[in-house]
């Protein structure tokens, strides 16, 4: 497909815009993939674990969802070469038409939305337990509290982070990002073996199989966990090289080791509590452990650096919707180029302040992730199926390949349309 694509009699290959300069190495699209995948999922994994039924069907799970979930990034990379864009939202009105690219623009704002929401939850949990152990006893200061902490964080830390106009500046942050992940998921590893005092144990996994819809009730967990596609195709935009097995290989580098840190934390963290493991695993540890206490503010810090990723992909569908609105129309010549600072930092402040605030009033996070795992199906099977289907129509293949290809593109619809029924009204049934 690679060698087809630049070959091809499909559309001529478009210049990529200005935004996405080839500036990002290899290394760093590895770690700014994976980063983009370690996010607050990770909390929720031995939880997932027991929904699953135990280690062996999660394992199984994972594994399943593993073939898809390379398979959709490496999609992207071919249909982002074919249609010239730098965007997912771009790939996808240019492949699949513009009916289909404004669905894709309102799944992918309401998605990202959810996920910097989701995002300050747990730093505001984490800040807030950390608190509860450094302060014991009694209430809590002013200071203290979430309507302090969270917007403290987001204007000293997330939104000077969020500020830079090209995704390329995260690699930096990014590699932070992971090996604080990487900590959490050793400390919950060596705390089984370890078993220190006051950890409950007592409830252990059952071990009658359960029913093949608690299986399936894991897959949006699994999907908000290793969701990445979202940025997928900024990535591969911005890369020196981009060969398509380039980009292969980085996938499923990314992805491999995305997977060996949540089967850790998730197998070993189910183990360590059993059926009574939290929806957030470091709830159910002591407060008053030293190693936990630094897993809290790591793990916080973990999720402060993948905020800036998310936001950098909802500002640009928001650029891309501020170009065509003022197409045609006087404007500034400071407001003409969209991702210019006149307006690419009032479109940064905004984003951050709404999903603060709605951090501060939404529901339990166990809520929000059923509703994200369900939409975020949409950018790991449906629309890469999607695109897939339609770029295969454009660029001349040998009918067995074109068949094949047509037949997975199906596939991955058919689940993704699948698993966003069934975990969206499985979390509007816990919501009522």
């Amino acid at each position: 497909m690679e060698g087809q694509t630049r070959g091809g009699r499909g559309p001529p290959e478009k210049p990529l815009p200005a935004a996405a300069t080839r500036s990002l190495s290899s290394v760093g699209a590895i770690f700014i993939l994976l980063k983009s995948a370690l996010g607050a999922g990770l909390l929720s994994f031995p939880w997932a674990f027991h929904k699953a039924g135990g280690v062996g069907p999660a394992f199984l799970v994972e594994l399943v969802s593993l073939v898809f979930l390379i398979s959709g990034l490496v999609i992207l990379g071919y249909a982002a070469s074919v249609s010239g864009q730098a965007t997912y939202q771009g790939v996808v009105h240019g492949l699949c038409g513009p009916t289909i690219g404004k669905l894709c623009e309102a799944c992918f704002i309401i998605n990202l939305l959810m996920i910097s929401v989701a995002f300050f939850r747990v730093i505001g949990d984490q800040l807030e337990k950390l608190c509860d152990s450094l302060l014991p006893g009694g209430l809590q200061p002013w200071y203290a509290t979430q309507c302090f902490t969270l917007p403290t964080v987001s204007m000293l830390v997330i939104l000077p982070l969020s500020l830079p106009r090209d995704i390329a500046v995260q690699k930096y942050t990014s590699t932070l990002g992971t090996l604080a992940s990487c900590y959490l998921a050793l400390v919950i590893t060596v705390q089984y073996y370890l078993s220190p005092h006051g950890l409950v144990q007592e409830l252990r996994p059952s071990l009658s199989p359960p029913p093949w819809t608690s299986v399936f009730s894991v897959f949006p967990t699994i999907c908000f966990g290793f969701q990445c596609h979202e940025a997928a195709v900024s990535i591969y935009c911005s890369m020196r090289s981009q060969s398509l097995s380039h980009w292969a290989l980085v996938s499923v580098l990314s992805l491999l080791a995305c997977c060996l840190i949540y089967s850790l934390t998730g197998a070993y963290g189910f183990l360590t509590f059993g059926t009574g493991v939290s929806a957030d695993i470091l709830m159910s540890y002591p407060g008053d452990d030293v190693a936990i206490i630094v897993a809290r503010v790591l793990f916080a810090v973990s999720i402060v650096t993948v905020y800036p990723i998310v936001l950098f992909l909802g500002r640009s569908v928001m650029q891309d919707f501020w170009t065509r609105s003022c197409r045609g129309t006087w404007r500034p010549l400071v407001l003409a180029d969209p991702t210019g600072p006149w307006v690419r930092v009032p479109l940064t402040i905004l984003w951050v302040a709404v999903t603060l605030a709605m951090a501060l009033f939404l529901p339990d996070l166990s809520e929000i992730i059923g509703i994200i795992g369900g939409i975020s199906s949409f950018f790991i099977f449906i629309f890469p199926g999607l695109c897939l289907i339609c770029a295969v129509g454009i660029e001349p293949i040998g009918p067995r390949v074109k068949c094949c290809l047509e037949a997975w593109g199906v596939i991955s619809v058919l689940l993704g349309t699948f698993i966003f029924g069934q975990s969206t009204v499985a979390a509007v049934l816990e919501l009522l």
